[in-house]
């Protein structure tokens, strides 16, 4: 069959045209996170904040009292100074300048409801409680434009389970951020069955907007980072449970022999042994078989204690001398 080339050439612009306005729509749809709301204004929450501000994010930073919120923007702002020190050290107008313009992208509320009217992205980063996320997730989603994308930064639940309450599981997902954000180059991204190609390649898009590198996961405990570390972090201390070697011996081996900038005694307490106790429980809870996943007698000692490390003074090294 012989066809025409001006049928052919036709065809081609079609073709093209079609494909032109694919990858658009593609490429607005991952460009449309302009207005983030982030739930929870402590040390994650205001972490977010800082990075998606500093990056020409419009933010919105919502928690229960303004005495949180001039807290949490108070310490963004002290965060923020030591960016200027080092990136405008020879250029002092300029590190005014970035100062002044990434506060001002920043807002507060106490009325989350009304926060997410105009959001494009809510990322929740509140207290490690599956019901107290479901109930938020469950007002959020009658306020929030349909287009809008629910996240949630939690280390250690099923984000399927905190997104049972939404009637937009296909905008739902995972942004999992380190402490302290504003320095950790990483973000995992997750996605539960019903998260859609269109949300998932939003959620890393804006990762990597905010300046991150964006590893993908499926929704299994503890995602990539965490499923490996806490166990290893568990060993740890059964090693030094056993009286194969003290908390700081094994510090030392793993700096020096493993590389590692913190040995797993150090960084358990600067995470803090309550949260650790708190995945523990809840991954033993869950797979009650798996040795890994066992409770330690040692961290739940010195939880009931109060010492739950850095934070409180004392863990298992003593930080009030």
């Amino acid at each position: 069959m012989n066809v025409s080339s001006s049928v052919l050439k036709m065809s081609f612009i079609n073709l093209t045209k079609s494909c032109t306005r694919g990858l658009a729509t593609s490429v607005a749809r991952m460009a449309t996170i302009k207005n983030v709301t982030i739930i929870g204004g402590g040390q994650m929450g205001a972490g977010i904040a800082q990075v998606a501000a500093q990056t020409g994010h419009r933010v919105v930073v919502v928690d229960q009292s303004d005495e949180i919120l001039l807290k949490s923007v108070a310490g963004i702002q002290k965060s923020l100074a030591r960016v200027v020190k080092k990136k405008f050290a020879d250029d002092p107008s300029g590190g005014e300048s970035f100062l002044k313009t990434t506060m001002a992208q920043i807002s507060t509320a106490t009325d989350a409801e009304s926060a997410v009217k105009e959001a494009d992205l809510v990322v929740e980063a509140i207290v490690e409680n599956i019901k107290i996320k479901q109930n938020l997730f469950e007002k959020l989603d009658k306020a929030a434009p349909q287009n809008t994308i629910f996240a949630s930064n939690t280390s250690s639940l099923a984000i399927s389970e905190i997104a049972q309450t939404s009637q937009r599981k296909d905008r739902f997902g995972g942004l999992h951020f380190f402490n302290p954000v504003p320095v950790m180059k990483l973000v995992e991204v997750v996605r539960i069955d019903e998260t859609s190609d269109d949300t998932f390649n939003s959620l890393v898009a804006f990762g990597q907007a905010v300046g991150k590198t964006t590893v993908s996961c499926k929704d299994t405990p503890g995602f990539i980072v965490n499923r490996l570390l806490v166990p290893y972090l568990m060993e740890a201390v059964r090693l030094m449970d056993r009286g194969d070697a003290s908390a700081r011996d094994i510090d030392v081996g793993m700096k020096l022999g493993a590389g590692h900038p913190m040995g797993p005694f150090e960084l358990l307490d600067y995470v803090g042994l309550d949260v650790t106790k708190f995945i523990m429980d809840g991954w033993h809870k869950d797979f009650p078989d798996n040795p890994l996943f066992n409770p330690s007698p040692s961290i739940d000692k010195l939880v009931a204690e109060g010492k739950l490390g850095v934070k409180t003074g004392e863990g298992f090294y003593n930080y009030k001398k």
